[in-house]
């Protein structure tokens, strides 16, 4: 396994694999200490396996696994080896959830925060910047001014992203291309006094805990399906080592949902009183309330308050109601041992049976087995 094990993504992949390996295969696995984009390890030359998983993101470890002539899966979007079968993420449908977290958060103003190094990130920014133009808005791009390929000194790039969200419209809902991204866009905003998510929401990709928990504040993020990434190029290595052939070059995985944490958990909008009512659900929603009881707290008739919310957010209040009761049933399935009753009760459900239902109609998975594939993708 040429994987490194320094992110929370590439410890994923490996969850994955060995996912496979548990249903299916004896497969005595090595892999050895590296970090990402490190140099060829001295073990590979003179190794004698009989498949490679890959992240190939140099063109030494490209050269490398060529020359071995085993069967091979790249699990890097860098394509150093255009023709080998490669296991990615659908950054197509990254982006997809990205646009419509933030445009159901009624924001009008967009930005993409990427770099240019990576080709995934590339990829979401053009998904992202179609997607938000198709549905009728602008979206600004962070370009670098260094021309230098590689690292560019933090001091220097926090300068440059600083004037650029600076000069963004407000309010402005902003993807980050990776959590790392993410996490650093939130720094500028607190250094440079840019409030956040009431002048910039962000939201990143990855759903990296540690670095998404530590951001000031939460960094909001794109789960991808890593573990189903990791199970799927075991699987592909299985076929080819036992001589499978005509397989499809590329197999895109789609990720699995969004986390939302602090950096997004806002609605721009200028109407006062739809505002006071999207707060006063997010507040309230696991209490169990109704629509009746957000019309006790705003000033407005049930036809009046349900055109608004259609209107900006797509939705109708129940919907949103649900929306916020269904998070916090994904919150407790995954971070508790609580049963499912316990859950229910305090997720603003008095019945477990209905939960279930809604939560089944809502995400396409029971409550258990969600339980049991979300924690294996954390794992």
């Amino acid at each position: 396994m040429l994987i490194e094990t320094s992110n929370a993504y590439a410890r994923g992949l490996l969850h994955g694999i060995r996912a496979y390996i548990r249903e299916h295969r004896s497969w005595s696995i090595y892999i050895g200490e590296q970090k990402r984009g490190g140099p060829v390890p001295t073990w590979l030359k003179k190794w004698t396996g009989d498949g490679i998983i890959a992240r190939i993101e140099s063109a030494a470890i490209a050269d490398a696994v060529l020359a071995s002539s085993l069967p091979a899966i790249d699990v890097s979007a860098a394509r150093y080896v255009p023709d080998l079968l490669y296991v990615e993420t659908d950054d197509a449908e990254i982006a997809r959830l990205a646009a419509e977290h933030l445009l159901q958060r009624g924001f009008r103003h967009f930005a993409y925060c990427g770099d240019p190094r990576f080709n995934w990130a590339n990829w979401r920014e053009q998904h992202f910047h179609r997607l938000i133009t198709e549905a009728g808005f602008d979206c600004r791009i962070y370009r670098p001014l260094s021309k230098h390929y590689g690292p560019v000194p933090w001091e220097q790039e926090r300068e440059e992203i600083g004037s650029w969200l600076l000069g963004l419209p407000k309010p402005v809902g902003v993807m980050a291309c990776y959590d790392i991204r993410g996490r650093e866009v939130l720094d500028v905003c607190r250094q440079r006094g840019i409030t956040v998510p009431d002048e910039v929401a962000v939201i990143g990709v990855d759903n990296d805990e540690l670095i998404c928990d530590l951001a000031d504040p939460p960094l909001s993020s794109v789960i991808p399906d890593v573990l189903r990434t990791g199970y799927e190029a075991a699987r592909l290595l299985d076929l080819l080592m036992a001589g499978g052939s005509e397989l499809p070059l590329a197999h895109l995985i789609k990720p699995l949902g969004i986390a939302t944490r602090n950096s997004t958990d806002v609605l721009a909008t200028d109407d006062a009183e739809l505002s006071t009512a999207v707060r006063f659900i997010r507040a309230h929603a696991i209490e169990g309330i109704k629509v009746d009881d957000v019309l006790r707290a705003v000033p407005l008739s049930r036809r009046i308050l349900e055109s608004r919310f259609e209107k900006l957010l797509g939705r109708t209040p129940h919907q949103e109601i649900t929306r916020v009761q269904i998070e916090r049933v994904k919150e407790l399935l995954t971070e508790t041992d609580l049963s499912l009753t316990a859950i229910a009760h305090r997720s603003g459900y008095k019945h477990v049976e209905y939960m279930s239902v809604v939560f089944k109609r809502e995400t396409g998975f029971p409550p258990s087995e969600y339980r049991v594939k979300f924690r294996e993708n954390a794992g």
